[in-house]
């Protein structure tokens, strides 16, 4: 299994709507892929800004091609995220899942 993980800064102000938006539109993108195990979002407020970590588990890398392109280290966006976040990383990190 695969772990995949992102991360996004958005103003205070646009926390909790954020996080409403990646339950409503992020977390069904990522369930219809074949090949998708979980998630666990995780979120919190540092510095006046708030961080969002997204850890989506796969089966292969393969499966992650399907859902994020061949270029499966790029950060995959969605056109509403240009409401909200105030940068855009590039890149995800992977990691193996070797326990759990």
């Amino acid at each position: 299994m695969i772990a995949r993980i992102w991360h996004g800064k958005t103003s205070v102000e646009d926390f909790e709507v954020y996080a409403s938006f990646l339950k409503k539109v992020a977390v069904p993108d990522y369930q219809k892929t074949n090949g998708y195990v979980k998630h666990s979002f995780l979120k919190r407020i540092a510095n006046n800004q708030g961080h969002f970590t997204l850890i989506t588990y796969w089966e292969n890398l393969a499966v992650i091609k399907n859902f994020a392109g061949e270029d499966f280290e790029k950060a995959k966006y969605y056109p509403e995220d240009d409401d909200f976040l105030l940068e855009f990383e590039e890149k995800v990190t992977h990691y193996e899942v070797f326990s759990q």
